[in-house]
């Protein structure tokens, strides 16, 4: 089992930035890494997503203001959040799909990010 670890989230700004960070409590094999959020009364949905080749996905309302990657010497994984807006006020979890039998999927335990002036 592996527990996720997120920070980094808070109050911000319109125009302003925050650098969400997930961190694995033990080393893992990464088949694929996503971050999701979910507003209050919306669904869960999928903002960003990195495979080991380090190709990356966006949701288009957030391309070219997110940055989704990962930080070895932390051993950690990142979501850099550039311009927020209003609307990108949610709750915003990890997820990690570990390369192992069956794929086991993990998740954060969320973290808060709201962008209010």
């Amino acid at each position: 089992q592996v527990r996720l670890v997120e920070s980094g989230g808070g109050l911000a700004q319109p125009g302003g930035s925050l650098r969400l960070s997930c961190a694995p409590s033990r080393s893992i094999s990464v088949n694929a890494m996503g971050w999701y959020r979910q507003a209050p009364g919306k669904r869960r949905e999928l903002v960003a997503s990195i495979v080991p080749d380090n190709s990356t996905g966006y949701l288009d309302s957030v391309k070219g203001r997110f940055t989704i990657g990962r930080d070895n010497a932390k051993d950690t994984w990142y979501l850099q959040m550039n311009n927020l807006k209003p609307e990108d006020t949610a709750v915003y979890y990890c997820n990690i799909e570990e390369l192992a039998p069956f794929r086991p999927l993990y998740w954060g335990q969320g973290t808060q990010v709201t962008v209010s002036s």
